[in-house]
């Protein structure tokens, strides 16, 4: 899967990539972001469900609450994250579009309070996807081909070493993306070493 921790600084100029934009990517500049600390081994992946309102898909919400463009007034729900910013590298949505947000050298502000593999503040040195979904639900078979590729492509210039849920990095503060995600599924398609995916609950 990952190559050596130089391939964090190998410039990503292939055909894929254009410097940390993902070219099969709609992009879709979030200022929600800021740069890294200095040596930041980027080696974690983590996965997050998001959908505005909750339970409803397709729209352009989720794409507004990245960029500080929401409408707080168009739903009742908006009222409880009024003022909120926040941004993830991307978001898959059901049809698995793939949309990204802020450079993959940047960090965007996904995790919050978070600990995982023995570290804090995982927005150091972590890439956040964001899949288009509600905790519990389950995710489309397109969403989980996107990932693959996506998780694949990443992995050719960083030494990804981990994946992990919000759940994971942020327990009993995030369930997200929840019980619904088919992490033997994803693990089978990579085909990486089970020691990069996160434990089963209580194992």
């Amino acid at each position: 899967m990952a190559e050596s921790a130089e391939a964090s600084s190998r410039p990503m100029n292939d055909d894929r990539w254009q410097g940390g934009w993902h070219r099969a990517a709609v992009r879709r500049d979030s200022p929600n972001f800021g740069p890294r600390p200095a040596g930041a081994l980027i080696d974690l992946i983590v996965l997050h469900s998001i959908s505005l309102p909750p339970g409803q898909y397709g729209g352009d919400a989720v794409a507004a609450l990245f960029t500080n463009t929401l409408d707080w007034e168009a739903h009742p729900y908006f009222q409880s994250i009024r003022g909120l910013q926040v941004s993830a590298h991307f978001f898959i949505r059901r049809d698995g579009v793939l949309w990204q947000f802020v450079d993959v050298g940047q960090r965007a502000w996904h995790a919050g309070v978070s600990c995982y593999r023995g570290r804090v503040q995982c927005n150091d040195d972590s890439i956040g996807i964001e899949l288009e979904g509600l905790e519990g639900d389950t995710f489309t078979p397109a969403q989980y081909a996107t990932l693959v590729q996506l998780c694949t492509d990443l992995a050719q210039h960083y030494p990804v070493a981990h994946i992990a849920g919000h759940e994971h990095i942020a327990p009993g503060r995030k369930r997200d993306p929840g019980p619904g995600f088919d992490w033997p599924h994803l693990e089978q398609q990579l085909a990486w070493s089970h020691a990069c995916f996160p434990r089963p609950a209580g194992g």
